[in-house]
């Protein structure tokens, strides 16, 4: 049901549900001390200062010195990114911003009312570069490949996107690059034009800030900008738009894909060791097996504390620090991946090149929220195999990263040598192939079977507190996580709203099969069952499950026999902090893109970032929020919360954007 992957399911630890529905409750903090404007926050420029550039444009004044409109495709090699600003927008309109976004960057609130940051987020200005001297910092976009519906695509890289400069926020330490998508055409744009549409924009916007309120890693948007004067030709002439996104880094498992296929061994080798270095915190920092299951849960390096099976190889002794690099990459994706599966998130287009190395969702386009339960579903209409469906997305996602580590093999496979001088410069002779590959293969099985074992951990813990329950037994997978599953997708339940409603339902009212029959009509749409058996089979199923979970809840919170009242609220309290009242499903998307448009509305856009950014609110309009009042529109909440129309459940899209 969960995998086409064959996963085992080791033990969970206890874990107090409170404790976690506080980390899963989105912040919502003033700006931070220290908050600067765009203009003044901290900028850097560390990634091209420490990979090779386009030799078309050695530095940064060759590409500037070059017309906008002569800087088109071409296939770009020996480089890590190309020099490129933006194409320059006139009267550019900025529509809307995200307040967190703004808070996680230091920069204050009220700056997005001046000129520069309007200009800033539409590619007009540049910042860094001195133009009078012809030096200083400069925008880039970068160059990678990639495996798109598992076919080998060739040069894909930064089509459309363009990386203004790096920033650290001075209070959290941390460091973001900051991106255009949508800046115009850059040596990567292949047959396309370096433009993105409002409809595709409005969507990534919105979704990048509700993951990362939801607790799911995921890159960020700060800005959404529409362009008056930029018609763009897909299935339709549509408004241009431009979204500024930022992410700890934007690489992806398609920078090594093309390395590897175009065999440049140097070019790899640089670029493991900036992730290593620069993006994930040192080699030090990088994780050892997982051949303990006494590992402490919350230790530094993610996924530690589940037990996998030891794999054997040659040489085991030689474990070296890229090794460590590829565990820690996919240790990361593992965690993700857990997430959208318990949250029902779909990306639809899981290429490699969508797939980041540090773990985040990337990359939006037909993606979707699940609403009624169907493993099968995939948001996007292109994918006629179903490659990117739901069950399929833990599989796919191991399937890239094995793609990655063929791109670590030699550097895996070298074991202990893989820093001497010789094999630095010459590699691998023909007569070492043998053990060189046989290692790098063992290392892949042997980080397999932590991503399987990291992947379940976490979308354990997940759905326990879903379920309002601390404890793992080892019948919950099948008696609460898969019978639950089953039975949504034979009835045909809305998966986010299950959980949602569950968060309301008292103990004290399900003493009884006959009650836990009543009850079960919460979890229905008000159309009725859609499902096999219709409401009376539905109303004895629910029922059935709901018995089942009672019991857990029970033994879990109380003595097996009861729960106080107070224990009860608790439990519904912390349920509520980790299932979402609102995600920024299909159909709501769609009505906000026509609305603005068509009618252009724009505080429309303020609205459900609000909601996106709080999603675990039982209400918002006329509540307070950071000691101001939120008035936000009551009517409009209550529709997005409630059911799905029936005629806009399960919608896909295209890749169009």
């Amino acid at each position: 049901m969960l995998l086409s992957l064959p996963l085992r399911r080791p033990a969970a630890p206890r874990m107090r549900l409170a404790q976690m529905a506080a980390t899963m409750s989105s912040s919502s903090s003033p700006s931070p001390k220290g908050a600067s404007s765009i203009n003044t926050i901290p900028k850097s420029w560390t990634y091209t200062s420490k990979l090779p550039a386009d030799s078309f444009f050695p530095t940064p004044a060759d590409s500037h010195k070059t017309p906008r409109d002569q800087i088109g495709p071409r296939q770009v090699r020996d480089a890590a990114f190309t020099w490129v600003r933006p194409q320059p927008v006139e009267s550019p309109q900025l529509l809307a911003i995200s307040p967190a976004a703004m808070r996680d960057l230091g920069i204050t609130g009220g700056d997005e009312k001046t000129q520069d940051f309007v200009d800033t987020v539409a590619g007009n200005k540049l910042h860094g570069w001195d133009e009078a001297k012809q030096e200083g910092g400069y925008p880039w976009a970068q160059c990678y490949g990639g495996f798109q519906f598992g076919q080998w695509a060739g040069q894909l890289g930064d089509g459309r996107a363009i990386s203004l400069f790096e920033t650290t926020n001075p209070e959290t330490g941390v460091r973001y690059e900051l991106q255009l998508k949508g800046a115009g055409l850059t040596p990567y744009s292949r047959f396309a034009d370096g433009k993105a549409v409002l409809r595709s924009s409005i969507r990534e916007f919105v979704v990048s800030e509700a993951l990362h309120a939801l607790g799911i890693p995921s890159t960020r948007a700060l800005s959404l900008t529409l362009l008056p004067g930029v018609k763009v030709r897909r299935e339709t002439v549509e408004p241009g738009a431009i979204v500024a996104r930022f992410a700890h880094s934007w690489l992806r498992i398609g920078n090594f894909d093309l390395l590897r296929a175009r065999g440049d061994r140097d070019l790899i080798r640089k670029s493991a060791t900036y992730v290593a270095e620069d993006v994930l915190g040192g080699w030090e920092a990088l994780p050892g097996r997982l051949d303990d299951p006494d590992q402490a849960v919350n230790s530094p390096a993610p996924g530690r504390g589940v037990k996998v099976d030891k794999v054997e190889g040659p040489d085991e002794s030689a474990e070296n620090r890229f090794t460590r690099l590829y565990r820690e990459i996919v240790r990361r994706n593992a965690l993700t991946v857990a997430k959208w599966q318990a949250y029902g998130f779909m990306n639809g287009v899981l290429n490699t090149d969508n797939t980041s190395l540090f773990g985040l969702s990337i990359d939006f386009g037909p993606f979707a929220f699940m609403d009624n339960f169907d493993p099968a579903y995939t948001p996007n209409h292109d994918d006629y195999m179903l490659r990117y469906s739901y069950r399929n997305q833990p599989s796919i996602i191991w399937w890239n990263l094995v793609r990655l580590g063929e791109s670590f093999g030699e550097l895996i496979g070298a074991g202990a040598r893989v820093d001497d001088e010789k094999f630095i410069a010459e590699g691998v002779k023909e007569e070492e192939a043998d053990d060189v590959i046989k290692r790098a293969e063992k290392v892949i099985t042997q980080v397999g079977e932590e991503y399987k074992a990291v992947f379940l951990a976490e979308y354990k813990r997940l759905m326990l507190a879903r379920l309002g329950l601390e404890t793992y037994v080892d019948s919950d997978f099948d008696d609460m996580f898969s019978s639950l599953l089953d039975t949504m997708e034979a009835l045909e339940l809305d998966f986010n709203l299950f959980f949602r409603r569950l968060s309301s339902v008292k103990i004290a009212h399900l003493d009884t099969q006959e009650a836990r029959e009543v009850k079960a009509a919460v979890f229905f749409y008000q159309d009725g069952v859609t499902g096999s058996g219709g409401e009376e089979e539905g109303r004895k199923r629910v029922g059935e499950w709901l018995g089942k979970w009672r019991q857990r809840v029970l033994d879990d919170w109380g003595n097996g026999t009861m729960v106080s009242e107070e224990q009860d609220r608790e439990r519904r309290e912390a349920m509520k902090k980790v299932n979402p009242n609102f995600i920024p499903r299909g159909w709501i998307l769609d009505e906000i893109i026509k609305r603005v448009e068509k009618d252009d509305e724009r505080e429309v856009l303020d609205r459900v970032m609000h909601m996106a950014l709080h999603p675990f609110e039982e209400s918002w309009a006329g509540r307070t929020f950071d000691g101001v009042e939120y008035k936000g529109d009551k009517e409009e909440e209550t529709r997005w919360t409630k059911d799905v129309p029936r005629m806009a459940r399960a919608m896909q899209c295209s890749c169009s954007s």
